[in-house]
This record gives C-alpha cells, sequence and structure tokens, in this order.
C-alpha cells in the first residue's frame, strides 16, 4: 500500500506537471491582439486590415496571390519624385499582378502635414499617381500601426523605418522578401529584378 501510495504521488506529479507545460504551450501559441483587433503575430501582411485613403477598410488578404510593394510616403520630402517612378513602375507590372500600396507618414521632419483627401489631391494632380493608396498613419516610435510593428519588427527584415519611401516587397503568399532603403529608387536594378523574379514564380 505505501509503494502504491508513493507511485500515486508520483503519478500526480507528473500528470500536474504535464497540464502545467501543455497550458503553458497552449498560451504561448495564442495571437494577442493590440489596440484595434489586429493581430500582434503574423506569419504575412494577410492578416491586417487598413483603412484607404478615403476611409475604406481594406483587408490585405485581397492582394493575396500578388506581388506587393509597400510605401511610406510623403508629399514633401526630397524623394517625394519617386511617386513618378513608382506609378512607372506600377504602370508596367500591374497586369501581371503587380500592386503597390501608398502608406502616408508624418514622422520624417514632418513631410506629410496634410490631410488624406489633400494628400489624394496632391499625388492625383502632381504625379497621377493611380496605386492604392491609404490613410495616414505612424510608421515609426509611439503610436506606429501594428502594420509597420510587424514590418520592422517579426518580417525577417527588421529595423527602424530610416526616412520617407522606404520599401518592402511581398511575395505572393504575403511573405516579406526584400527591404529597400529610401534611396533605392523604383526603377532601380535590384528592385525591378526581384519584382520580376516574384512574379516569375508560382
Amino acid at each position: 500500500m505505501k509503494i502504491m501510495g508513493t507511485f500515486g504521488i508520483v503519478f500526480l506529479l507528473l500528470f500536474a506537471g504535464f497540464s502545467y507545460a501543455l497550458a503553458k504551450y497552449v498560451h504561448s501559441a495564442k495571437v494577442y491582439k493590440k489596440e484595434g483587433g489586429v493581430p500582434v503575430s503574423q506569419m504575412s501582411i494577410y492578416g491586417f486590415t487598413m483603412k484607404t485613403i478615403d476611409g475604406q477598410d481594406k483587408p490585405l488578404a485581397d492582394y493575396k496571390g500578388k506581388v506587393v510593394l509597400i510605401v511610406n510616403v510623403a508629399s514633401k520630402c526630397g524623394y517625394t519624385p519617386q511617386y513618378k517612378g513608382l506609378e512607372a513602375l506600377y504602370e508596367k507590372y500591374k497586369d501581371r499582378g503587380f500592386v503597390i500600396l501608398g502608406f502616408p507618414a508624418n514622422e520624417f521632419g514632418r513631410q506629410e502635414p496634410g490631410t488624406n483627401d489633400q494628400i489624394k489631391k496632391f499625388c492625383s494632380d502632381k504625379y497621377n499617381v493611380s496605386f492604392d493608396l491609404f490613410s495616414k498613419i505612424v510608421v515609426k516610435g509611439q503610436g506606429i500601426h501594428p502594420l509597420y510593428q510587424y514590418l520592422t519588427t517579426q518580417s525577417g527584415f527588421n529595423g527602424d523605418i530610416t526616412w520617407n519611401f522606404n520599401k518592402f516587397l511581398a511575395a505572393k503568399n504575403g511573405e516579406i522578401a526584400a527591404r529597400y532603403d529610401s534611396a533605392v529608387t523604383p526603377g532601380s536594378t535590384e528592385l525591378v529584378g526581384e519584382v520580376e523574379k516574384l512574379l516569375a514564380k508560382k
């Protein structure tokens, strides 16, 4: 009876330990959410829903199967003329499944001070932008949008946004495949080459 009692105690301890480990695993696998209901942990860009420049909800999952270039843009920056190159890149490859998503941000030199309506008008009047523009967000520091929190800490291309017109290139599965600094132009060999490579993949 004493032996059985010892075995019983050992069994209970082992069971308790297993239950604790299982609970810990389940807890760690849980997808936590920040304010606004956007998951903190993402495997791709598809888990995020953004506001278009017109204020409409746009799930990034709508871009499944496309190659996506994500750019934080500004209207009063030395890199602002890249809008012309971005539009040219979009026009060249859009029929093959390439899209550009522009996210206005005012963190760098306060070079995007306008409202969404003003930004939309500027892009249309000055550069005839036809690729998708989104509502202004924070891409660095306090109040950073969860999409950019993901891009800069969990995408595999980590590091703070350095200035306006940083670029992230997502493959057809929504995973980030490349990142480019502001000085890398939309028509650069490295960026265009990667776009073509990703478009060619099934």
